[in-house]
């Protein structure tokens, strides 16, 4: 019998002429989990590999988002030095994580932008979401439920969309993305609560292609942790304390992440690279 690969086993791709890439995805609507877009492990999908630290009651705070990244290096270092590598940040604040670690590595570091796609007329609720590389991930469940027209997914998707390529110009200049199909590519946030953004950003880098996602961040609650396994090829959380309530309070030092910021670490990074190779 043949086996169902992932992509397929994910669900069929809704009959739209859109243009962009896209998948649905399944969840429950509930103000707990609105933002987050489960797809459906294929039962014959193996499970992915999960490198988390024991949960504690207390953990280690972190100085700041550049301490956590060169701690969660050290769990990465099996991709160190390899030319197949691509390490990508979540916008703002997982940039400086990313940073340290792309240095580590030795690996181009670059951006992966997502936008949530809201609900037309309660924009807290989500209904999808898009991310770099023109790709969108739909909330099958909550459109069919809702009766939300294709039209007004669509009037929703390019707004979200021209506000994405804001960023990413912003960010990123002139450069293009860069080819992710075939590499092992790390995603990196600063932490995860919920994970929303984080499983949106899995499922809508699937689309492109890559050989593995390995999902990186320095703490997150230990359920989230588990939960992303289901999209992601590997997780490796750096900390999953009990007492988890947010992000920022594992951490010394949280101010939020300029733009400025985000552009002057993409630019050192090609910088530091480029003189590498000469």
């Amino acid at each position: 019998m043949t086996r169902p690969s992932r992509r397929a086993a994910a669900g069929t791709r809704l009959a739209l002429n859109w243009g962009w890439k896209q998948r649905p995805c399944e969840t429950t609507m509930t103000p707990e989990t609105h933002a987050m877009l489960p797809v459906r492990p294929s039962p014959e999908m193996p499970d992915a590999a999960t490198h988390a630290a024991p949960s504690t009651a207390a953990g280690r705070r972190f100085a700041d988002r550049r301490d956590a990244g060169r701690e969660l290096a050290l769990r990465l270092a099996a991709y160190a030095h390899r030319d197949d590598v691509t390490v990508l940040a979540l916008p703002r604040g997982g940039v400086p994580v990313a940073a340290e670690i792309a240095r580590a590595l030795d690996a181009p570091l670059d951006i992966l932008v997502v936008r949530k796609l809201g609900l037309p007329g309660q924009p807290e609720y989500a209904m999808g979401a898009i991310a770099s590389g023109d790709v969108r991930v739909l909330n099958t469940q909550v459109i069919q439920q809702l009766a939300i027209s294709y039209s007004a997914i669509d009037i929703v998707t390019r707004a979200e969309m021209r506000e994405l390529h804001r960023r990413e110009r912003l960010y990123r200049g002139d450069r293009p993305m860069p080819a992710i199909e075939g590499r092992q590519v790390i995603l990196v946030d600063d932490g995860m609560a919920t994970g929303a953004t984080m499983r949106a950003g899995v499922q809508a880098l699937r689309d492109l292609q890559p050989a593995r996602i390995v999902v990186a961040v320095p703490v997150s609650a230990a359920e989230t942790c588990h939960l992303i396994s289901q999209d992601a090829d590997e997780v490796v959380c750096g900390q999953t304390p009990e007492r988890f309530r947010s992000v920022g309070q594992w951490y010394e030092t949280f101010e939020q992440t300029t733009d400025e910021e985000v552009r002057r670490l993409l630019a050192n990074s090609a910088e530091r690279r480029a003189m590498a190779k000469t």
